[in-house]
């Protein structure tokens, strides 16, 4: 008998994309139908995992529905408000029972609304309790809604029954049904955890099978030196360009002639100009590095602390070297830190680095190093110990599409 059939949605971006890869492969080993809505670029993974591809922001895209709004996730707002009648009609073909949602896919929660049926969260980032975020983001970051943002809320409110909709419900789309946090149980106590009930931890990395599988060429060169790989993602590129590459450059200075450095753009485009002086510097500058294959052989990761790269860090045995700009990223850091995973470089999110602080990391680690080990071996445990409990969450996804 064949399983239900399910719709998965997840907005243009792979730190979204991620977490959700072991949610797909969990209900399609159990028989499910599972119709994935997200970018083009993702459909390997998803055909990896056992998917079925569905190219969303093709024939919708998202600079259509919102070209204005800060911060830029606010347009996965008016997103929902713009294309949810037609992709509704769209995903009502295909007889799904059940919504998957990343938290900034605004337009599952709309689709799940309009053809009455459950949905299911997958929670972005570490502890982002919808409530303090919001005050944060207003306190912190520009905030500019477009007309048609405002708009698209007010269809979300009376046509779709979201009524606590807003500019930000790329955060607050908590479901009543069941919301999965994407890290280990460890990672928040009981009154951190009250936010996100009704709650089941699954965590953010891929399935078994492709954790085990041999990794890809990382990109380091050959040579004794410790290597060390250096990533922002690719939100920081986003906001704060001059400053990711400031740290960058940074990196590349205080390590020249002492480490065998990759350093990943993330897919910013840089001047020639900038990118040179990072290569001067000794460092190898690609245009995008696979943390993952990268990570393979790094001996340390300097990192912005996103929460997939994090995980991916701690599986693979790499100490880090924190560098948080935004969002969730100096919770991670403070978390690493406290659980000797990971120093410092610095003292809040997006203050200048310093090539000392890069050189005094590197030092910690070195003369800590037995420290970490035993310290990323601990949590490592953890990762496994969520991964071996994901069954029986997909136990419950299951009960749902099937109610």
């Amino acid at each position: 008998m064949s399983g239900p059939s399910i719709a998965v949605f997840a907005p243009e971006a792979i730190g979204h994309f991620a977490p959700l890869r072991a949610v797909i492969a969990g209900l399609a080993d159990r028989g499910a139908t599972v119709h994935v809505l997200t970018a083009r670029a993702f459909a390997a993974d998803i055909e990896a995992a056992g998917g079925r591809p569905i190219d969303l922001f093709g024939p919708y895209p998202l600079e259509a529905a919102d070209d204005e709004s800060l911060p830029i996730v606010s347009r996965y707002v008016t997103y929902a408000g713009h294309y949810a009648e037609a992709i509704a009609r769209d995903v009502a073909a295909l007889g799904v029972s059940l919504a998957v949602c990343d938290t900034f896919a605004v337009i599952g929660r709309a689709v799940a609304h309009a053809l009455e049926v459950p949905y299911v969260t997958v929670v972005a980032g570490h502890n982002l309790a919808p409530r303090q975020y919001i005050e944060h983001v207003k306190a912190t970051r520009e905030v500019r809604t477009s007309e048609r943002c405002l708009r698209a809320v007010e269809v979300l409110r009376g046509r779709y029954g979201m009524a606590s909709a807003s500019p930000f419900s790329y955060v607050d789309g908590l479901s009543p049904h069941l919301n999965l946090l994407a890290e280990p149980p460890e990672w928040l106590d009981e009154s951190q955890r009250e936010a996100f009930e009704p709650v089941a931890f699954f965590g953010s990395l891929a399935p078994l099978r492709q954790l085990t599988a041999p990794r890809g060429p990382s990109g380091f060169r050959d040579g004794g030196a410790p290597k060390v790989h250096v990533s922002l993602g690719t939100v920081p590129w986003w906001y704060w360009p001059d400053l990711s590459a400031d740290a960058l450059e940074t990196v590349a200075r205080a390590l020249s002639g002492t480490a065998d450095v990759l350093l990943s753009l993330s897919g910013a485009q840089l001047p020639d100009e900038r990118v040179a002086a990072m290569r001067r510097a000794g460092a190898t500058v690609v245009p995008y590095a696979s943390t993952w294959d990268a990570l393979g052989e790094a001996d340390v990761f300097v990192t912005a602390q996103g929460s997939n790269s994090s995980h991916e860090a701690i599986y693979s045995r790499v100490p880090m070297l924190s560098y948080p700009c935004h969002a969730e990223q100096p919770a991670v850091a403070a978390f690493c830190e406290a659980h000797g995973l990971a120093v410092s470089l610095v003292d809040q999110e997006r203050a200048p680095l310093t090539a000392e602080a890069v050189v005094d990391g590197m030092a910690e680690i070195e003369s800590r190093r037995a420290e970490f080990d035993a310290a990323l071996e601990r949590a490592r445990e953890w990762e496994l110990a969520v991964i071996e409990g994901r069954e029986a969450v997909i136990d419950r996804l299951l009960a749902l599409a099937q109610s």
